[in-house]
């Protein structure tokens, strides 16, 4: 996208909860899959987005939490909310890019990522990811994924040109294996997780900034692209979505 695309993109984003599907309940889901971890760990969350997972970490692990994204607007939120709950002194907030992350090799206890890590390519990724968590220990990401079955062109089309990389469960655990990750388990993220905090809020978000873009043309046509997300998920949740992976590194 070009600037002007980014202002639209974030004149919506920037007022929803979450930067993506998810829930606190499925944060806490596979957090309590993971074994053997340190009373209170070092957690890297990559491309936190608003931070609502970064807060649950922070609440459910006991330990620091350091949050990484490219977008200062989400870093400042997730800031005063974390002043707001108490939790300041374990939530760090740093401008990164997830693509060069400025940390010693074996940094960290656990890697957390929540619908982002797609943004520069699954695979190269988890192997930049790979180089700062302690062997032995884990990483927990969602990503988006083709579900078994036939799939519809409208989704085919529209993966084709948000996602060109995506690939099925399989093919993603092909990828995590390469990455030098043992896959331990993985769950799809419900199709709630997609519209409580996600969809829903964007809906109203969209509705409330159409009238201003109506004569620019650039802006409907994003706007109109989110729009026309919504529905497809809506039609086709049981053909993509996003799956949970939990992975050690060897």
């Amino acid at each position: 996208m070009d600037d002007d695309e980014w202002e639209y993109f974030f004149d919506v984003f920037d007022h929803l909860p979450r930067g993506g599907p998810g829930s606190n309940a499925t944060t806490g889901k596979a957090f309590r899959m993971i074994e053997n971890m340190p009373e209170h760990p070092r957690v890297l969350d990559v491309g936190c987005g608003p931070g609502m997972q970064t807060l649950e970490l922070a609440r459910l692990s006991g330990g620091h939490i350091t949050a990484i994204d490219l977008h200062q607007p989400f870093l400042d939120r997730l800031t005063a909310e974390a002043v707001r709950l108490g939790l300041r002194d374990r939530v760090e907030p740093l401008k990164m890019d997830m693509s060069k992350l400025a940390f010693p090799d074996n940094s960290f206890d656990l890697i957390w990522s929540e619908g982002a890590l797609y943004s520069v390519g699954f695979e190269n990724a988890l192997k930049s990811c790979h180089r700062v968590l302690k062997d032995g220990h884990c990483l927990a990401a969602s990503e988006a994924v083709l579900f078994k079955g036939e799939v519809p062109p409208e989704v085919k089309d529209f993966w084709e040109n948000e996602y060109p990389d995506i690939t099925d469960i399989p093919g993603c655990l092909h990828r995590i294996e390469s990455a030098g990750f043992e896959p331990l388990s993985h769950f799809r993220v419900p199709k709630k997780d997609w519209f409580d905090h996600f969809y829903d809020p964007m809906k109203v978000r969209l509705k409330e900034v159409m009238p201003k873009y109506r004569l620019n043309t650039k802006a409907m046509t994003l706007l109109g692209t989110m729009e026309r997300e919504i529905e497809l998920y809506n039609r086709f949740s049981d053909r993509s979505g996003y799956e949970f992976f939990l992975m050690r590194k060897r």
